[in-house]
C-alpha cells in the first residue's frame, strides 16, 4: 500500500511513570501490537518495502541479566526475529547508526508524527543528518500519516482477532454476571467494582477501561468514575465494564434494579431503551450505513418519550427538533477492537460509512433524566439507563458477542 519508495516507522508505547519510581502498568501501543505482537517498550518497527535484506525490521532491547533481575525477562533480538516472524532485529541502542541508512533513498516516511514528541524529534534528527551528510542523495521529503493506511485495515477483524474478542466478551460477561449476583441495598459501588476486577483478573485478562459503577442518579453522569456511593433500595444500578484479552477489548453495559424490582417509571423507561437497542442491533447488517443503527434507536426513544409525555409533539417533530437529546445526548455506538473506541472512519466523503463483514461495533442506546430536571415530574428524575452489547457484522444477522449477560426485564 505504501509503495517501494516509502518507509514506515512506528515506535512502541513509552513507559509512563505513576509517581517516583513506580510506572503505570505497561500497555503496548495498539498499532505497534497489531503489526508486531511485541509487548515491550523501547522498540521501533521499520517496514521497508522491497528491501533485499529484509522488509520487516525491529529494533528492541537486548537481553540484560542485571536489568532483567529488576524488571523481568526481555525477548531480545534473536528471539524477537524468530518468534515474531520478522526479517531481522537489531539492538535499540544501535538504531542511530542503522536506521538512517535504511531511510536513505526513500521519498516518504509513514509515521504517527505528533503522537510522541520525543520520538518525533529523533526522527527529524535522522532526516537532518541524512540531508547534511549525503550531498544530494535521495532523502524523504514527506511525512505521511500512517493512520491513513493502517486504521482502515484494523477496522476489519480477522478470524483470529474475532476469537480474541469473543474471549474478551466472555470474560467481561462473567464479570457482569458476578456483579449482578452481588448487587444489593447497602453494598458500595466500589465493592461491585472490586468484584468485577477480581473476575476479570481471575480469568487472566485486564480491564479494558476503569469501570463505571453508578447507582441511582449517578447513572445520569455519562462517564461516572467515582464509584464511592452506597446502593439504595429502589435505585437502579448502571454498570459499564469491559475486559481486554491480548489487547483486544470488550465493552458491556447493563442497568438493573438494586433490589430486584423495577418501579413503574423505571420499567417504562427500561422497556424503551431495551426496544431501542434491539432495533439498533437489527440494523447492524452489511450494506447498511453505520448511522442506521443510531437512527433506529432514536426513533424508538423519541416514540417512547413522547408516549410517556416527557417530550411534546409528533415523533417526526421530536426527531427533527432534537427534543429527545436532553435525555439521549450520545451516539448509539462506536467501533470496537484493540481500542475500546477503536480506529476507523465513521464517514467517507461526508457520507455515513457502510457496514461490511468483519467490522465490530457497540450498540448502546440510553435514556438519562437529570435529577434536577424541573420540566418533568419528580418521579422520573434521576433515572439513568443504558444497555450495551458488542456486535459483529456478519453476512447475515448480526452476531451479539455479549449475549450471555441478561438484559430482558424479566431476567433482571
Amino acid at each position: 500500500m505504501a509503495g517501494e519508495d516509502a518507509v514506515l516507522i512506528l515506535a512502541a508505547a513509552p513507559e509512563r511513570m505513576r509517581n517516583a519510581d513506580a510506572p503505570w502498568p505497561y500497555r503496548q501501543d495498539s498499532d505497534f501490537h497489531y503489526l508486531t505482537g511485541f509487548g515491550e517498550p523501547q522498540a521501533v518497527l521499520a517496514l521497508l518495502p522491497g528491501r533485499a535484506h529484509g522488509e520487516t525490521v525491529l529494533f528492541c532491547r537486548e537481553r540484560d541479566a542485571e536489568r532483567e533481575r529488576w524488571d523481568g525477562e526481555r525477548m531480545g533480538t534473536d528471539r524477537a526475529a524468530r518468534e515474531l516472524k520478522l526479517d531481522d532485529a537489531f539492538p535499540i541502542d544501535d538504531i542511530d547508526d542503522i536506521l538512517p541508512g535504511m531511510i536513505e533513498g526513500r521519498t516518504r516516511v509513514y509515521c504517527h508524527f505528533g503522537q510522541e514528541p520525543d520520538f518525533d524529534a529523533r526522527l527529524l534528527a535522522w532526516m537532518r543528518r541524512l540531508r547534511s551528510a549525503r550531498g544530494g542523495g535521495v532523502v524523504p521529503k514527506d511525512l505521511v500519516a500512517l493512520s491513513h493506511l493502517l486504521h482502515d485495515m484494523r477496522l476489519f477483524k480477522s478470524r483470529d482477532e474475532l476469537a480474541l474478542m469473543r474471549r474478551s466478551a466472555e470474560v467481561a460477561g462473567a464479570a457482569h454476571v458476578a456483579a449482578m449476583a452481588m448487587a444489593a441495598p447497602g453494598v458500595a459501588e466500589y465493592e461491585i467494582e472490586g468484584e468485577i476486577l477480581r473476575t476479570i483478573r481471575g480469568r487472566g485478562a485486564v480491564p479494558a477501561f476503569p469501570p463505571t459503577i453508578a447507582g441511582g442518579a449517578n447513572a445520569c453522569i455519562m462517564h461516572y468514575q467515582a464509584n464511592r456511593a452506597t446502593l439504595k433500595a429502589g435505585d437502579l444500578l448502571l454498570v459499564d465494564a469491559g475486559a481486554e484479552v491480548d489487547c483486544y477489548a470488550s465493552d458491556i453495559t447493563r442497568t438493573y434494579p438494586v433490589d430486584g424490582r423495577f418501579s413503574t417509571e423505571q420499567r417504562a423507561l427500561y422497556d424503551i431503551v431495551h426496544e431501542a437497542q434491539l432495533a439498533a442491533i437489527d440494523a447492524v447488517r452489511p450494506g447498511r450505513a453505520f448511522a442506521d443503527s443510531h437512527d433506529a434507536a432514536v426513533r424508538v426513544i423519541a416514540t417512547g418519550l413522547g408516549a410517556l409525555g416527557l417530550v411534546k409533539g409528533s415523533v417526526e417533530r421530536i426527531i427533527a427538533e432534537g427534543a429527545y437529546k436532553p435525555y439521549f445526548p450520545s451516539k448509539t455506538g462506536h467501533w470496537l477492537g484493540l481500542d475500546v473506541h477503536d480506529v476507523g472512519d465513521y464517514r467517507i466523503d461526508g457520507e455515513p460509512r457502510v457496514l461490511e463483514e468483519g467490522m465490530v461495533l457497540t450498540v448502546e442506546p440510553g435514556i438519562y433524566i437529570p435529577p434536577n430536571d424541573r420540566t418533568v415530574a419528580e418521579r422520573w428524575r434521576g433515572i439513568g439507563i443504558r444497555i450495551e452489547d458488542d456486535i459483529v457484522v456478519t453476512r447475515g444477522a448480526p452476531e451479539v458477542m455479549t449475549a450471555m449477560v441478561p438484559k430482558a426485564p424479566a431476567d433482571l
